[in-house]
C-alpha cells in the first residue's frame, strides 16, 4: 500500500518526500483534533477506578 501511495505522488524524490511528510502531518492533525475528541466523547476514558 505504501508503495502504491509513493508511486502516485508527483515529482522527483525531494518533492515526493515533502508531499509525504505534509500528508502525514495532515493525517496526524485530523486524528488529533477531530477523530480522537469524537471518540473520547463516546468512550469515557477518564472514568477509571483503582482498587476494589
Amino acid at each position: 500500500m505504501y508503495g502504491w501511495i509513493w508511486r502516485m505522488l508527483p515529482g522527483n524524490l525531494v518533492t515526493r518526500a515533502f508531499t509525504a511528510l505534509v500528508l502525514a502531518g495532515l493525517v496526524a492533525a485530523v486524528l488529533w483534533y477531530v477523530v480522537f475528541p469524537w471518540i473520547e466523547l463516546r468512550i469515557s476514558l477518564d472514568l477509571t477506578t483503582v482498587g476494589r
